[in-house]
């Protein structure tokens, strides 16, 4: 059987396909196609008639490529850019109108909790007790478990373009105050969750996401050519020297260090000092990192639960779009 899974995050739409044998998902071929939603929404979030048409083209481009790839139907949601604006429901069924892909939204906690799954299975219960951390443009993921899938999963407004936009404010170097503010917002966010980490003392930290994985590499991690069987893994005091390194560099220089891309270069710093902040309160000196994220997660939860599980998934996605059109037409024309 060849499956696929697209998603629709704050940068990019991006595609894999993989045959699955043996209950492992093998990818086959990957692709991506740039959007910078998070560059083109209202200051509400609202994502705009232009960014929402690019979105569908996509999207069904994605399509069109599984199918020359022999895979069944993708299987399509949004991240927390869509699943946070106020015209999701819009977004939703446009979508599905455009492109016949009934694309729909995971909550936070779900989406953790995929990801920590994909991340089990990458590592295997040898890694004991494990929490995961991960970053995406909008929010950070935190999850802990012994077993298949968490005891704990929490999302929490802490991505690292939500917060590079809301503190940095310029492309020079940021100045002093910003990265104090900005540090004491993470910690404040984190509180509750990083008590909750501490007193289960995990056994092992995984990181994913793109962000994390390119700081990774800033910190001496083995670069991507090595291939995704090269262990990876990132210690705390790497990233804070990391985060020096990034303060004191314009967004345009930062595309110059060592695992540092264009499109990521702004959004790095905010990104290690989430990162950074995070494995502080926590209590977590090394982070391994791992390239199975939340498409992977989606992947094996319906190779394992089989596909009933992602349409009871999608239909509560698409009643909860219903309700919030119903709200807004009841509430009147100025409605958000």
């Amino acid at each position: 059987m060849r499956v696929s899974v697209v998603d629709a995050g704050s940068r990019t739409v991006r595609l894999v396909v993989a045959d699955v044998k043996g209950g492992v998902p093998l990818p086959v071929h990957t692709a991506k196609w740039k959007l910078r939603l998070s560059e083109r929404t209202g200051a509400d979030g609202t994502i705009g008639e232009g960014a929402l048409e690019q979105m569908a083209e996509a999207v069904a481009g994605a399509g069109r490529t599984a199918r020359r790839w022999k895979a069944e139907e993708p299987l399509a949601f949004g991240t927390a850019i869509v699943r946070n604006a106020p015209n999701r429901a819009e977004v939703l069924r446009f979508v599905r109108q455009e492109t016949g892909i009934p694309m729909c939204t995971l909550s936070g906690e779900t989406e953790a909790e995929l990801t920590f799954l994909a991340a089990r299975r990458w590592l295997g219960w040898r890694a004991g007790p494990l929490v995961l951390l991960d970053i995406g443009g909008g929010s950070l993921e935190v999850a802990f478990g012994r077993g298949r899938l968490p005891e704990f999963a929490a999302s929490l407004p802490l991505g690292a373009g939500r917060l590079t936009r809301e503190f940095f404010h310029v492309e020079d170097a940021p100045a002093e105050a910003e990265l104090k503010a900005l540090r004491r917002r993470v910690r404040h966010a984190l509180r509750d969750v990083a008590a909750r980490i501490r007193w289960e003392r995990p056994t092992t930290a995984v990181l994913t996401s793109r962000t994390f994985q390119q700081l990774a590499r800033l910190c001496g991690a083995a670069p991507g050519r090595h291939g995704p069987f090269s262990h990876r893994s990132m210690e705390r005091r790497d990233l804070r020297e990391a985060i020096g390194v990034l303060a004191a560099l314009p967004v345009d220089e930062r595309a110059h260090l060592p695992g540092i891309t264009a499109p990521r270069a702004a959004q790095s710093l905010a990104g290690a000092v989430v990162g950074h902040t995070a494995m502080k309160v926590m209590g977590l000196r090394e982070a391994t990192v791992c390239p199975w994220a939340i498409r992977e997660g989606v992947m094996l939860r319906c190779i394992e639960d089989g596909p009933g599980w992602w349409t009871e998934i999608a239909q509560d996605s698409d009643a909860f779009a219903a309700q919030k059109d119903t709200l807004r037409l009841a509430a009147g024309p100025l409605a958000g």
